[in-house]
């Protein structure tokens, strides 16, 4: 087991499946084109090895499947037959939803039981504006499909000044009527938001603020959440739990766990850190020969990781998926 001077190792582990995606939202995308997958992309066998290399070279124990937006990958049905047979404690997956109607028998058959669910808004036209694609009523669809088939659904909404502020309370009353928990996440530092200070601040909204907002309809009280939880949580008594992922309001830096393995086959250790590891090559290596140099890449990827807090990267999220 791999473990840095402040305890932290590698528990959870997201595999972006694809870098295509079949929207381009505006924190995302600053150009508003869609992406495409990347020539150079693994295949599903490729991925799967990887992440049981993974469990045995680090000891991961939970896996979230990411994108771009992993529904739009022909590698999903073949990738997700493999690592069901792996015996990790939990999978889930994050998805725009826009295709969880179509995919949602092939998840459920695959034996996935949670799944979170990218949403910034209930009003039609604003969707349309912030997502650049997509139709607003397939994805809530899915979701109550999801729902009837015993799926268990949060919901991750990004809060912008000036673009969907107003949508932080029907979005919550949403989901508290539904039994769904809904994560707000304060924007990061990434990619052209990096660069671009002003543009960042203009949009960005933080914990108090939210907390502020939501407090003119609900008392809430915060509870608690696991220990390596990015996500600070809250308690609406008699209706349900809301979170907020507050990466410059509250760091979780110190008790960071995660790790991401892209879809070209690249580690990233540290979202606030522009270092990457190739792992690619080791994939079709035999077990033996690849889990040594496996465990040295991991060491650099653990040594990445911010002390306090994420300061900024210019990773690109799109690539990792969050």
């Amino acid at each position: 087991m791999i473990v840095d001077r402040q305890g932290r190792r590698f528990r959870n582990l997201r595999i972006s499946l694809t870098s295509a995606c079949n929207y381009a939202c505006t924190y995302c995308v600053p150009n508003g084109k869609r992406l495409v997958a990347a020539q150079d992309e693994l295949s599903a066998d490729a991925m799967a090895r990887g992440v049981a290399y993974l469990i045995e070279a680090a000891g991961i124990e939970r896996l979230r499947i990411t994108g771009g937006e992993p529904l739009v990958s022909p590698k999903l049905e073949s990738f997700m037959s493999a690592i069901g047979q792996m015996g990790l404690d939990d999978i889930s997956l994050t998805t725009n939803g826009q295709l969880l109607t179509k995919k949602l028998p092939l998840l459920v058959d695959a034996g996935l039981r949670r799944i979170n669910v990218s949403l910034d808004t209930l009003d039609p036209a604003a969707f349309r504006s912030i997502a650049r694609g997509g139709d607003l009523a397939s994805v809530l669809d899915g979701m109550e499909q999801a729902a009837a088939a015993g799926m268990k659904i949060k919901v991750n909404m990004v809060p912008l000044s000036g673009q969907n502020l107003d949508q932080v309370l029907p979005l919550l009353d949403y989901c508290l009527e539904r039994g769904f928990e809904l994560r707000f996440i304060e924007l990061m530092r990434m990619g052209h938001l990096a660069k671009d200070a002003n543009a960042f601040l203009q949009q960005f909204v933080s914990l108090q603020q939210l907390l502020t907002l939501i407090g003119e309809r609900y008392e809430y009280a915060q509870t608690d959440a696991p220990v390596d939880a990015t996500a600070v949580r809250y308690a609406i008594a008699g209706r349900g739990n809301f979170g907020v992922i507050a990466n410059e309001s509250v760091p979780f830096c110190r008790t960071c766990s995660r790790l991401r393995l892209s879809s070209t086959g690249w580690l990233h250790g540290c979202l606030s850190s522009s270092n990457r590891h190739y792992v690619g090559d080791l994939l079709d290596k035999p077990r033996h020969e690849a889990l040594p140099a496996l465990q040295r890449l991991l060491m650099k990827a653990l040594g990445d990781k911010q002390e306090v807090a994420f300061s900024g990267g210019a990773t690109v999220m799109k690539i990792i998926g969050g």
